[in-house]
């Protein structure tokens, strides 16, 4: 076990103060975790300047002082709608108009619940039962674009659809003047709907990439702490701007495109979708940003499809949700000459719990452990090099929502997370992840990681993608099943090429399934499910 100084967090404060000018206490320092989300908007309002852009995206722009006036005026037509502290649906793409809106819930201590609309009507309606969702804040643009007419027609039926445009449309004179008042004499005034540090701020979905999806709910300090100390890791300078087109019902979406930039002053170029891969390198560069978030299935393709030097003011490229290949480090190498920087987050961490600082890469490592993070290993039998990892600190969330008890939120046991990921840590506290829990099979006896079975093919077929599924086997308890859109894929080639790297038997797929493209949620991540899936419908055993 080991637990970095809270004194360390604290310094977190001096980056960001120094960001904007400032000296001393300020809008970090581990004291002002005691406050909610809109009461740092308020701080970063004065602190940046009103008239400071903020948000970008490919339409609109977005300053401090109409961020705050926006929410304020949005805020009060929500309020008109919905109960204090009940949990509010928003489905939304990573757009400009995603910050203000979440931000109007803070402001009149609604939780904001963001939701996957990729992941289908039963778990949308799954994640809505669980978190007693009865209104559902989206635009009809977005729904026109995204052609999610018949998705918003199901949900039509059992809960109130409201759109931004028709809120907008009902704004009038005295409300504009109402929030402009509001904005100018925030940060001087007593709020009396001030949150409370330890009340829900946002809900996110798990991925579902290992079953049903299940809520997560993050605090207000949850969030504010995790800022604090992923900046004093990171330590962004005065120019930086980070380009996000994560979703927002992702927790990196969510954390990089919304609450990061309100909280941090971090400037924000926000896109609505990380699958237009030829149209993202050109929007990189015209954007001026210096910091790109993304996932290696999404950077990847980035990657290939750029023409020239669209990514060359990039100063820090990092990425989460999956492990960074091999494959993907050389192409940026090769054609930006330029390193991807490994960062590890879990969802119920309000994610970001591990990163590799600029100037301190550790390749093949996710990282450097964020202060403040208390941690432990518990042995898995029948693996040596690594264990379970369990964490605990400000960021970890309060705890679940799950569907069989709705509204209720069921605490962690003394306030540790499973992360169901195995994990080694170094002396100097960075993190090496072996795979997830979920994703080992045990055949005759021995813990083989699928991750590692899946790295052995993206050497031997670095251009294509992978996934191994484990089913049951009635001999050696697992197999292994290799899913792959190389049409050209063959076992023997596999065989013969662990051979010579010296690869355990073990690890060799039973069989090869050649599909046209892995299954892939909106997040990036591999559908695991709809993998296994694909392989228990070819495999003749199942």
């Amino acid at each position: 076990m080991a637990q970095i100084p809270e004194a360390e967090i604290t310094a977190a404060d001096d980056v960001a103060m120094k960001r904007h000018g400032r000296t001393g206490a300020g809008v970090l320092n581990s004291s002002d975790w005691n406050r909610g989300l809109f009461d740092a908007l308020i701080e970063s309002h004065s602190a940046f300047g009103p008239k400071t852009v903020i948000y970008e995206d490919p339409d609109n722009s977005l300053t401090f002082d109409r961020f705050l006036i926006g929410a304020f005026v949005l805020g009060r037509k929500l309020a008109a709608l919905t109960e204090k502290g009940e949990t509010v649906g928003v489905m939304l793409p990573a757009v400009v108009g995603a910050a203000p809106t979440v931000f109007s819930l803070f402001a009149f201590q609604r939780v904001a619940a963001m939701l996957n609309f990729t992941s289908g009507v039963a778990n949308l309606e799954s994640a809505c039962k669980s978190a007693q969702i009865k209104t559902i804040i989206t635009a009809r643009q977005f729904i026109e674009k995204a052609n999610l007419e018949e998705l918003v027609a199901e949900l039509k039926k059992t809960h109130r659809i409201v759109y931004l445009e028709d809120i907008r449309q009902s704004v009038g004179l005295l409300d504009k003047l109402r929030g402009a008042f509001d904005a100018k004499t925030a940060h001087k005034t007593h709020r009396p709907y001030q949150a409370n540090p330890d009340d829900l701020a946002i809900l996110l979905f798990t991925s579902g990439t290992e079953g049903q999806p299940k809520g997560v709910a993050l605090t207000h300090a949850n969030l504010l702490s995790n800022c604090a100390q992923f900046s004093y890791v990171v330590q962004f300078l005065p120019d930086d701007k980070l380009f996000n087109c994560l979703p927002v019902f992702h927790s990196f979406g969510m954390m990089a495109g919304l609450i990061a930039p309100a909280v941090l002053g971090l400037r924000c170029f926000l896109y609505p979708s990380p699958l237009h891969y030829h149209a993202i390198p050109e929007m990189v560069k015209k954007s001026g940003a210096s910091i790109l978030a993304g996932t290696d299935t999404f950077v990847s393709g980035w990657g290939r499809s750029a023409k020239g030097d669209e990514f060359g003011d990039l100063r820090y490229i990092v990425l989460g949700a999956e492990k960074v290949k091999e494959p993907t480090r050389a192409l940026w190498r090769k054609k930006f000459g330029t390193e991807l920087y490994e960062g590890y987050g879990v969802t119920e961490t309000s994610p970001v719990l591990a990163a590799n600082p600029p100037g301190r890469n550790r390749i093949g490592s996710a990282g450097l452990l964020m202060p403040g993070v208390e941690w432990r290993i518990d042995p898995v039998p029948g693996l040596e090099d690594g264990g379970r990892l369990f964490v605990r600190g400000p960021n970890v969330m309060a705890g679940y929502l799950t569907v069989d008890k709705p509204g209720i939120v069921q605490p962690l046991q003394d306030g540790w997370h499973d992360t169901g990921d195995i994990v080694s840590v170094d002396e100097e506290d960075y993190v090496t992840i072996r795979g997830r829990a979920k994703r080992f099979a045990k055949i005759g006896g021995e813990m083989v990681s699928l991750a590692a079975v899946e790295a052995l093919a993206h050497e031997l077929w670095p251009e294509n993608t992978h996934c191994v599924a484990n089913l049951p086997d009635p001999r050696k308890g697992e197999h292994l099943i290799l899913v792959t859109d190389h049409s050209e894929a063959h076992l023997d080639e596999l065989r013969e090429f662990a051979r010579e790297h010296g690869a355990s038997e073990l690890m060799i797929p039973k069989s090869i399934v050649h599909v046209e493209a892995l299954p892939v949620l909106g997040s990036g991540k591999i559908d695991f499910t709809g993998v296994k899936h694909i392989a228990e419908d070819a495999d003749p055993i199942s």
